[in-house]
């Protein structure tokens, strides 16, 4: 049933709780990681899948290597996993990335059933770089009435925002 359709007939749409998350110790040796993944991409990000502490799968922006414009560093690091794995191991996972997830990178990770979003540069901060859909992950988490992520931003900004002044 639509929030549409719900509201209409009176009853209140279920929301997903985008869950504000410390940053806990390891989280800027993965995010060192997708850093350097962002530094090898057509534009600066580059992500990172953990799951236990193990990396599952990486990923760099290859929109203009592809031709491709969603070729993102989320969406390739879930691609190359997803060509060798089972979609199903995802979750929980967590997703290491060097700027804040677009809408349609977002919708990938809740649709995988990550558990974590661990970010560096805000899409706040990314626009005044370069165009933004200025609508952050936590919305579109609390969007998606059955999954919880937890959300970590700002871990390790100041270097993923260098990226943007030696592209």
């Amino acid at each position: 049933m639509g929030v549409g359709l719900a509201a209409a007939i009176g009853a209140t749409p279920a929301l997903a709780h985008a869950k504000r998350s410390p940053v806990r110790p390891e989280d800027e040796k993965f995010m060192r990681l997708a850093i350097d993944e962002a530094a090898k991409g057509d534009f600066p990000f580059g992500a990172v899948i953990v799951h236990d502490g193990k990396v599952f799968s990486t990923g760099r922006n290859l929109g203009v290597t592809n031709n491709d414009p969603t070729a993102h560093g989320e969406m390739v690091a879930i691609r190359r996993f997803v060509a060798d794995n089972p979609a199903k191991d995802l979750k929980g996972a967590t997703l290491y990335t060097s700027g804040e997830p677009c809408p349609m990178c977002m919708g990938a990770i809740v649709w995988c059933g990550m558990g974590r979003v661990v970010f560096a540069a805000s899409i706040e901060q990314l626009a005044k770089r370069l165009g933004q859909i200025m609508i952050t992950s936590r919305a579109v988490a609390e969007a998606a009435p059955f999954l919880t992520v937890e959300i970590t931003g700002g871990v390790l900004a100041p270097e993923a925002l260098a990226l943007f002044d030696k592209k």
